[in-house]
């Protein structure tokens, strides 16, 4: 059952000369270590994927911050979404435990864009 969708997208130029505070409080370690070989249109798709997360989840960044949702990439790229602290209680609250997020992530030369699916994988509540 889907609970929740979310779609962001930001400007690739806001992402061009980011600090690195900024950074540290968006981005985890593995998320800063995998942007340094990247550029800022990576960057800024990774966070447009967080705020998607974050939306498809209802709440958007209240009671958490960015670093808590952090978008790893399998082998082949495919980006796939874990969840921390504050984030992971509300998702494990809103379904139980058992939910899956569909996460897409793409850019033009001037935008990023993200969309996410919150799916609850069974009825924990049956009728």
């Amino acid at each position: 059952m889907i609970l929740g969708v979310g779609v962001d997208i930001v400007k690739i130029a806001r992402f061009e000369s980011i600090t690195q505070s900024f950074a540290a409080r968006v981005f985890t370690p593995d998320e800063r270590a995998f942007l340094s070989a990247k550029g800022p249109a990576s960057a800024a798709g990774l966070f447009a994927a967080k705020e998607a997360v974050a939306k498809a989840l209802g709440t958007g960044f209240s009671g958490f911050w960015p670093d808590s949702i952090e978008i790893v990439h399998n082998k082949k790229g495919r980006p796939y979404v874990v969840l921390h602290n504050e984030a992971a209680k509300i998702t494990q609250d809103l379904t139980g435990g058992d939910y899956s997020i569909m996460l897409s992530i793409s850019h033009t030369n001037t935008d990023a864009v993200a969309f996410a699916i919150l799916i609850q994988q069974k009825n924990i509540h049956p009728e």
